[in-house]
């Protein structure tokens, strides 16, 4: 008998973070996975914009909970990088798959993707999907 699949993925409250969600709530309920939320501001700062308030964290619980999806919540204060504190738990938990957020970028940001997203790329031992917003 194999173990439920877990799925690890970036929150921020952004556009970009809810369709990372949305995408890795689908995979859940389609694979009958348990969804691990991680989210963290820079380095541990919790006045860091992409540091969910209570609200914001709270209310993504409770989506969970009404669509019936085994779930955990990480919000971190420690002094990690979000790329550390995803790929942490991935380690930690055996994640099948990592599922972030990027945004768009200029045509000089493309060149460097994004400190986290990249770091959280190129160092996952699992695959990684990586979902733009909606446009």
């Amino acid at each position: 008998m194999t173990s439920p699949s877990t799925i690890v993925v970036g929150y921020v409250p952004t556009p970009e973070g809810l369709a990372a969600v949305d995408y890795a709530v689908g995979q859940a309920q389609h694979d009958g996975a348990t969804l691990v939320v991680v989210n963290s501001g820079h380095r541990g700062n919790d006045a860091d914009p992409k540091f969910a308030d209570a609200a914001e964290w709270d209310a993504l619980d409770q989506r969970l909970i009404s669509l019936g999806i085994a779930h955990e919540m990480r919000q971190s204060a420690q002094a990690l990088s979000s790329a550390e504190e995803i790929l942490s738990a991935a380690t930690e938990l055996g994640a099948d798959l990592i599922v972030i957020g990027l945004r768009r970028r200029s045509p000089v940001g493309k060149l460097f993707l994004g400190s986290s997203s990249q770091q959280v790329i190129l160092e996952a031992d699992c695959p990684v999907v990586a979902v733009k917003r909606p446009t």
